[in-house]
């Protein structure tokens, strides 16, 4: 059985700020645990970690392009379960860490 090429990478999880709608967070209903998510305005949260000059989710474990998990797989929010690995906004974050690109969208 083939590893899923997004549990050795994590790329994404380091190049872009995530947001979303504050309905996603726990406190609202949603899923996102409250301690990782941080209001930017009274409709839109962000995940900690990715409004750093250089992002890093605070889901994040393990070493990018390595051995790479989201710790909130299961509750994390949308812009993170659209993201489509393959895509080019993913092999862009993967150059960013010298990881050969994916072809095309991987299910």
């Amino acid at each position: 059985m083939t590893l899923h090429p997004c549990l050795s990478c994590g790329a994404c999880c380091t190049s872009f700020r995530v947001d979303f709608s504050v309905h996603e967070t726990e406190d609202l209903g949603g899923s996102v645990p409250r301690g990782l998510a941080v209001e930017v305005t009274e409709h839109t949260a962000r995940m900690r970690g990715t409004d750093h000059a250089r992002p890093r989710c605070a889901a994040l474990t393990g070493q990018v392009g390595q051995r790479a998990a989201c710790g909130i797989y299961e509750w994390r929010p949308s812009p993170c379960r659209e993201f489509e690995a393959g895509s080019e906004a993913c092999n862009r974050a993967r150059r960013r860490y010298q990881l050969p690109p994916l072809d095309g969208p991987v299910l």
